[in-house]
């Protein structure tokens, strides 16, 4: 038995959080459970499909552009345990709000391969934190009184 083997097929196989991997160009090359119930979309549907596949067109731009960064430069803020909380799509097109770190993936040279995301739907947690603060904003607000 090779424990971190069994590890890595339990962790990638789980379906509580989503994991992503792409290559260069940001094809989606694993799709696993999680992203399945997450996102909506069965591994067939979005395995070599663009990541456009989740995320909202008007932030698209601002995305490729920090995804082409991170091929050139091999660097991401958001690869070192720091979380990244961003609207995605689902496949009946709602929106989500989702929590994920990347891994940068090498090739056996060192060359910047792709990238892996794992990530997890927040939305509830960000529908009440917002509802929270729109509450208090009312609560604290000064009357218009004399």
């Amino acid at each position: 038995m090779d424990l971190a083997s069994d590890l890595g097929k339990a962790l990638l196989g789980s379906a509580s959080d989503a994991i992503v991997a792409t290559d260069r160009d940001g094809l989606v090359t694993f799709w696993n459970p999680g992203a399945e119930r997450v996102f909506g979309f069965a591994a067939r549907e979005a395995v070599g499909q663009s990541l456009d596949l989740i995320i909202p067109q008007n932030l698209r731009a601002r995305h490729w552009a920090g995804f082409r960064q991170v091929m050139q430069t091999g660097e991401s803020r958001y690869g070192h345990g720091d979380l990244l909380a961003v609207p995605a799509l689902t496949k009946d097109g709602r929106r989500i709000s989702v929590e994920f770190t990347i891994v940068i993936l090498r090739s056996a040279q060192g060359d910047v391969a792709g990238t892996v995301a794992v990530m997890r739907d927040v939305t509830k947690r960000f529908e009440e934190v917002r509802d929270l603060k729109r509450r208090l904003a009312d609560v604290t607000r000064p009357s218009g009184g004399c």
